[in-house]
């Protein structure tokens, strides 16, 4: 089991059941978009990001990352990281249908996935070595951003880097510096032009 000091939020009861099982941490449900109009749970999760810092760790889907969004925009100060899970598409076992995208939510992700998110993040990683970032530049020179068809691109390399595909430049520049160095950034543009090349 892993442990974890940062208070991770997550949007429902099974998730939180589900990672229960994986992670040892203080894990905080927002009920859905129950978040909004709850003060005192914003509070606490507030105190959270000041103190030990928090891991929102939300479903793939535009409701998942609308309570990303707002979370991460309510809190003023503190420790906040995003993790994020794969686009999957399938259904929970508990559910008679798929969600409105189709894609499968926290509860529903493999255990071996979710640990690998957790990596990706650096949460596991507690020391990390002082490295050269990935910068807006690199990605408007990989075609990431500021082109035509970067969007496109873009979606591409986060399929191909197993991320979901709604990230903006942004967000997606603030994961690769949670994940890597600028240098293994262009050494993945590098195998990912490869792949591409080779289709």
């Amino acid at each position: 089991m892993l442990q974890i000091k940062q208070a991770i939020i997550v949007e429902g009861k099974y998730d939180k059941i589900k990672l229960s099982s994986l992670v040892k941490a203080v894990i905080i449900q927002t009920n859905g978009f129950g978040i909004y109009k709850n003060q005192e749970l914003l509070e606490l999760i507030r105190y959270y990001a000041r103190t030990t810092g928090i891991l929102i760790l939300t479903d793939s889907d535009r409701a998942g990352f609308q309570i990303r969004n707002y979370i991460r925009g309510a809190i003023p100060e503190g420790d906040v990281r995003n993790i994020y899970i794969p686009d999957i598409f399938g259904k929970e076992r508990r559910k008679v249908k798929p969600s409105a995208e189709g894609k499968l939510g926290v509860e529903g992700i493999d255990a071996g996935i979710l640990r690998e998110a957790f990596r990706k993040a650096g949460v596991l990683t507690e020391e990390k070595p002082v490295s050269e970032p990935v910068t807006k530049t690199d990605l408007y020179l990989a075609g990431f951003s500021g082109r035509p068809n970067s969007s496109e691109k873009r979606r591409e390399f986060q399929k191909y880097l197993n991320l979901p595909a709604n990230l903006s430049a942004s967000a997606l520049l603030e994961v690769l510096n949670s994940m890597m160095t600028r240098e293994e950034f262009l050494k993945q543009i590098q195998e990912y032009e490869s792949c591409r090349s080779h289709r």
